[in-house]
């Protein structure tokens, strides 16, 4: 009896999988298809998850297809714009995954400065189109992240201290909701859900264009420093960065040095402080600005002066390519010389060469919107620090690399308050909930309600409708 209902059921699901696939513009792929394995990787190679069915959507009638079927059928749905999910959102085992890598589009309008991006652009498909104008907007700090995951957490990126995050430069949103509705959401078309998917991630739609207000920047001012990894010049660094010249955002990363072009040989290997620095403005104000960094300590080695924007990409390309990490982050205002030793410590002993600490000094723009403006609140705070074990070998289980992160991100949460929503792996609601302030929360709790109410996105870093 069994036997039979379920090979019922499984006819039933063939046959109403058929149907989906017959109305897609896109296409549909199940395990045992030729592109199947290749399709459902994703960047953080940590996952391997297997999707009972995957939707590469061409269009955004696929998207709403697609939701329509999952709420029918009662199946889980994932969501995948670049697949950079740290908590393994971007692939789920036995779900339908709608991958939206096909809808690539980018059109920019000049006259107006704006550009329609579609949800499966990514930072570096986003780039060169904004470029050829003169223009540029601030998002991720590599290549390959993409747009939809990285704008709905906020969007911090190499100009951030200049033009702010991603959502604010965000104009409106066209996202299906759990419904399988196509609508705008603005500032005055719903308000509400504008407000959440700028910081609240994934958990009220799936957003399928947005449109963006661009910036100028027709080249900037930029490169990396490398400096020695002492306490005092990473102390030096964290008092100059969050009030330096609003145009001049920077990522140090205190690693091992890496065989690049422009670093001398015998410093690879060498624990140094690599500092990314992207000013934007005038390049004799750029020198000036990066002058109080180059007194720190004399540079190891520098590559720095006038490029377009697209080429600061360059700086992380590595971190473009497939790879498995295990991150820690915080937001904090208090750094003393006991977490500066722990870092320096800790990075002296990475377990992986390609490990590392990266610390980020705000301020500037980003801190000059309201924090109740949108669901991204923490805009107040000086630094943003993160733990990244990071590997390729596909044969190591990575257990040596999570430790080594544990075991720093344990001496250094004392200094958190906050976190960054897009670096936050599965790690429970309560560090979900320190991604926003108490208020914020429960305001997005409200808009979950209204708009999910059965929690059809839950694959994110997920917040539960009200009762």
């Amino acid at each position: 009896m069994t036997t039979q209902t379920t090979s019922v059921d499984t006819m039933a699901a063939a046959t109403s999988i058929h149907d989906l696939e017959s109305r897609l513009v896109g296409e549909l792929l199940r395990p045992g298809d030729e592109t199947y394995d290749d399709v459902r990787q994703v960047q953080i190679r940590t996952f391997d998850a297997r999707p009972a069915i995957i939707v590469r959507a061409a269009y955004p009638g696929d998207v709403v297809e697609a939701v329509r079927f999952a709420r029918a059928h009662h199946w889980p749905l994932a969501v995948r714009s670049g697949g950079h999910s740290l908590g393994g959102f971007s692939a789920v085992d036995g779900t339908i995954t709608i991958d939206l890598s096909l809808m690539k589009k980018v059109t920019v309008d000049p006259q107006r400065g704006t550009a329609r991006v579609q949800a499966g652009a990514n930072s570096g498909d986003i780039a060169g189109p904004a470029e050829a104008y003169g223009f540029a907007l601030s998002t991720g700090d590599t290549s390959s992240v993409g747009v939809g995951g990285l704008t709905t957490g906020g969007g911090i990126g190499w100009m951030a201290r200049k033009y702010g995050l991603a959502i604010d430069n965000l104009r409106a949103v066209e996202m299906v909701t759990a419904e399988g509705r196509l609508i705008r959401a603005s500032a005055t078309q719903h308000a509400d859900l504008f407000w959440a998917v700028r910081g609240g991630g994934g958990n009220f739609g799936i957003i399928t264009e947005f449109e963006f207000q661009l910036a100028p920047a027709g080249s900037i001012y930029g490169g990396a420093i490398v400096l020695p990894a002492t306490r005092e010049v990473i102390r030096g660094y964290l008092d100059y960065t969050p009030v330096a010249p609003e145009g001049l955002t920077t990522i140090a990363f205190m690693m091992a040095a890496p065989p690049a072009p422009f670093i001398p040989e015998e410093l690879v290997g060498q624990l140094v402080v690599l500092v990314g620095v992207c000013f934007v403005g005038d390049p004799e104000e750029g020198e000036r600005a990066l002058a109080p960094l180059r007194a720190l300590a004399e540079p190891l080695a520098e590559a720095v002066g006038a490029m377009p924007y697209p080429a600061m990409f360059a700086l992380t390309e590595e971190a473009s390519k497939p790879h498995r990490v295990s991150l820690r982050s915080m937001f904090s205002d208090e750094l003393p010389d006991d977490a500066i030793d722990a870092m320096i410590s800790s990075a002296t002993n990475a377990t992986s060469p390609m490990s590392m600490v990266q610390l980020r000094g705000l301020g500037g723009a980003l801190a000059k919107v309201p924090a109740d403006a949108t669901a991204f609140a923490h805009r107040e705070r000086k630094y943003l620090v993160a733990v990244i074990g990071l590997w390729v070998d596909e044969t190591d289980d990575g257990v040596a690399h999570r430790r080594w992160t544990q075991e720093l991100w344990e001496e250094l949460k004392q200094y958190a308050d906050g976190v960054y929503v897009n670096f936050l792996e599965q790690e429970g609601d309560a560090r979900i909930r320190e991604a926003y302030p108490a208020g914020t929360y429960d305001r997005l709790v409200d808009v979950k309600r209204r708009y999910d109410p059965e929690n059809v996105f839950r694959f994110n870093q997920n917040i539960k409708p009200a009762a």
